[in-house]
């Protein structure tokens, strides 16, 4: 037995738990990543043996698909024959909601108890008034100092724990064989996935809290199998292998395919038959008074419709995070956060700078701020410190019973009162950025290049070519009370933070006249003298989208009052329709973002399905009912096809983990979600329990998901990607990326090609580079296609 075997072996299985993101930054992940190098089927197979988890749709759920006409019966039909089951669809139905579920008796359930309690208490980040001792130690060191306090395990003295995590891993495991090793690690490592999961995070990001608290996979196996071991708990279990033959199982994969082959089939109709219009000229000779680009998030759908619907305007979708790969440090807490996808490593820190002669103005704020802070903090300590905690709370009852009465029945009026002397410091700030270097200092002045190319990139991805007077970049946001998970509901490409401070940074980038001149020069981009970029922010709780105009010059002001106008009228028309309500949708949106008691203050990114890539009118007009990411492509202008391929490795990934998440939380939120938040409790300010201890839930709440505890309101469906591009173009990036490839082979993720050098034919992707065509039925190689419309088109 060697170091480097435990260490490659404890590596190994620490591959099957992914991160568990902390609800300040709540980022949606595939739970699964560790095992996309398999086909989606056996990673759920193995997945479902080891957790006994549920990795389908459960039955009740296929038949309200079924009987609501979600899943086409030809398609279900033909994939059951397909796979030898020649009986009718309802027999199999029936069958599925026969099986009873075996129930898990958790002969551990002491041992995690235990262990999660310890990992609360070490973990905590600020939310406990008393703290653990000896935690800069890291934990096993801290647990090992105090284990023979606890009166819940069988009594130890301290010299008989080993000295390091290391030696009490050796002194369990000697007895076992090292082949054994991968599987007894991965058996303990599952048992508590969400608080293995938490460590991943910490790990993986260096966070300040990891910094000061070192806690590794090998500190929680070391005190997990020792005791295990003390408690004679068994340490190497026999598992049930994995069924190869499972008619239940097999029926629930066929039922998820046929669903999602007929949302496939639905969304192709749709693009297929839609009258596509060469808009060219019309673009070329109208500008539009204004353009928006929002994120690409499901959301934005809805508000951009309403939005072209108001007036002469033109919208389009670009990753939330708009091409500023940055940290921000937020004003308010001087605490500085990620605000870009978390599969990027950020190369700019923005922070806030005042606005020339508006320094006075930042001074106050700040002042303002520090009191506020203040009178947080000193609150809490009057409540929590033994000599003043009953005294404080008996004497501030009658203001607080007042407040809890205003903030139940009159929710907006008691959030306006209580903010009706805030300011916004984007009023009197612009946003400064600065280059990361690692190895010196930061470099406070960006070079003009990067510059250029941050704006420059944004540009090409999106396919622009012409510019209107009033430019806003839409960053969004989320406002709700109460909620534990409010950071889900904001911009996943800036790692669950408001996208505004991107927009803003954007806007700016884009106003300075030297990055104007340096496009002109260097690429040919003509920005016009009366084009003003500016960034917004849209709030997907209430659709409002509020400008950032403290720097749009006088010569604008016609039209950014009757873009004001034009956004106030989307508001309207699109809460109407997204609360079905034809009066008072506003307020009523509102009313649900300022509600302390409201469970589902919006549905996020629930009913996510699909990802169109491609020119605005393929999806204008159209009804998408908020089910798809739309990023902005112009394949005509993307001449060597680096700005497809660009959207490819990055947003298509981050949207395969935002489906994937919700996916599983919806299939077995026990598992893989967070339960009821009725019955949540907040640990450490990182996390949520269910009751009071056990495992920390990694996934979305109950609420986020379901119309009711039985109804289902999101659909659990794999993604659905349709590129429109040249079918050879797609191909060729597909070949030059293995892990997009690795994505497609292995199911987790549809691809579907809508070839314009083919009359818009769409292609779907097969494994190994093959594609096929449901109006000819044929299946070719992409190698030979190639050739041939090279053949045809050059």
């Amino acid at each position: 037995m060697t170091e480097t075997t435990i260490n490659n072996s404890i590596t190994e299985a620490s591959k099957i738990i992914g991160k568990t993101w902390p609800l300040y930054s709540f980022v949606t992940s595939n739970p699964l990543s560790g095992y996309e190098k398999k086909s989606f089927k056996e990673a759920v197979n193995q997945f479902k043996t080891l957790f006994n988890t549920e990795v389908y749709p459960q039955a009740n759920i296929y038949k309200q698909a079924w009987e609501k006409g979600n899943i086409d019966k030809k398609i279900l039909v033909r994939i059951l024959k397909e796979n030898k089951f020649l009986k009718s669809p309802e027999h199999y139905l029936e069958q599925m909601l026969r099986q009873k579920k075996q129930i898990d008796v958790n002969v551990n359930n002491n041992l995690d108890r235990i262990l999660a309690k310890w990992l609360a208490a070490f973990m905590d980040e600020g939310m406990a008034e008393w703290t653990m001792p000896n935690k800069k130690e890291g934990f096993y060191k801290s647990w090992r100092q105090l284990a023979i306090y606890d009166n819940q395990i069988p009594k130890v003295s301290v010299k008989n724990i080993p000295l390091s995590s290391l030696e009490a891993i050796k002194s369990v495991i000697k007895d076992y064989p090292e082949s054994d090793y991968i599987k007894i690690f991965s058996y303990h490592l599952s048992a508590l996935p969400g608080w293995v999961g938490y460590i991943n995070y910490r790990s993986e990001n260096n966070t300040e809290w990891q910094k000061k608290y070192p806690i590794t996979i090998e500190d929680y196996l070391a005190v997990r199998l020792f005791l295990a071991k003390t408690m004679n708990i068994e340490i190497n279990p026999k598992l049930s292998k994995a069924k190869n033959n499972d008619p239940i199982g097999t029926l629930q994969y066929i039922w998820l395919q046929a669903w999602e082959k007929s949302w496939q089939s639905d969304l192709e109709n749709l693009l297929q038959n839609k009258h596509l219009v060469n808009h060219e000229t019309k673009r070329n000779n109208q500008i539009p008074d204004a353009q928006l680009v929002f994120c690409i998030d499901t959301r934005s759908e809805l508000i951009r419709r309403h939005v072209e619907s108001k007036g002469n305007y033109e919208t389009f979708g670009y990753a939330g995070f708009f091409g500023v790969a940055m940290d921000y440090l937020d004003l308010d807490n001087g605490i500085t956060h990620k605000s870009c996808p978390p599969i990027l490593e950020s190369s700019y820190k923005v922070s806030e700078i005042p606005q020339e002669g508006h320094s006075k103005r930042m001074i106050n704020y700040k002042k303002k701020s520090s009191l506020k802070h203040f009178k947080n903090y000193f609150l809490k300590r009057m409540k929590n410190i033994l000599p003043s905690a009953f005294g404080f709370v008996e004497g501030s009852g009658l203001f607080y019973g007042l407040s809890l009465v205003l903030r139940t029945l009159t929710p907006n009026y008691f959030y306006k009162l209580k903010n009706r002397h805030n300011e916004s410091y984007e009023s009197f700030c612009n946003p400064e950025i600065e280059y990361i270097d690692k190895n010196e200092a930061l470099s406070v002045n960006l070079p003009l290049e990067q510059k250029v190319m941050i704006v420059k990139s944004a540009f090409d991805l999106m396919g622009w070519k012409t510019f209107a007077p009033i430019v806003v970049f839409v960053g969004h946001g989320s406002h709700t009370t109460n909620n534990p998970f409010g950071s889900s509901l904001d911009c996943g490409a800036c790692a669950a933070s408001p996208g505004r401070h991107n927009a803003r940074m954007l806007a700016k980038l884009a106003n300075l006249p030297e990055v104007k001149d340096s496009l002109k020069k260097l690429y040919n981009i003509v920005i016009p003298d009366n084009t003003v970029f500016l960034g917004a922010e849209h709030n997907t709780t209430t659709d409002e989208v509020l400008l950032f105009d403290a720097n749009v010059p006088t010569s604008h002001t016609n039209q950014l009052k009757q873009l004001k106008t034009s956004l106030k009228r989307a508001q309207q028309t699109a809460t109407q329709e997204r609360l079905d309500l034809n009066k008072n949708s506003v307020s009523y949106a509102e009313k649900k973002a300022n509600n302390w008691s409201e469970i589902r203050p919006e549905w996020g990114l629930a009913k996510n399905a699909g990802f169109i890539i491609g020119d605005r009118e393929l999806t204008k007009h159209q009804h998408l009912k908020g089910r798809c990411f739309l990023h902005s492509y112009n394949w005509k202008t993307d001449k060597t096809g680096s700005a497809l391929e660009a959207i490819m490795q990055g947003p298509m990934v981050v949207t395969q983990w935002i489906n994937n998440h919700y996916y599983f939380s919806t299939v077995d939120n026990k598992t893989f979600g967070s339960g009821s938040k009725i019955t949540q409790n907040i640990t450490g300010k990182f996390g949520v329990v269910q009751g009071n201890g056990g495992d920390l839930k990694m996934g979305l709440p109950l609420q986020s998901l379901m119309q009711t505890d039985v109804e289902f309101y999101h659909e659990p469906l794999r993604l659905s990607v349709v590129i429109q591009s040249p079918l050879s173009r797609v191909s060729d990036i597909i070949v030059r990326n293995e892990k997009i490839k690795e994505l497609l082979d292995n199911q987790w993720i549809y691809l579907m090609v809508m070839d314009p050098k083919d009359n818009n034919n769409i292609y779907h992707y097969k494994k190994n580079l093959n594609w096929s065509n449901r109006n000819t039925n044929e299946e070719m190689n992409s190698v030979l296609m190639k050739e041939t419309k090279e053949a045809v088109f050059v």
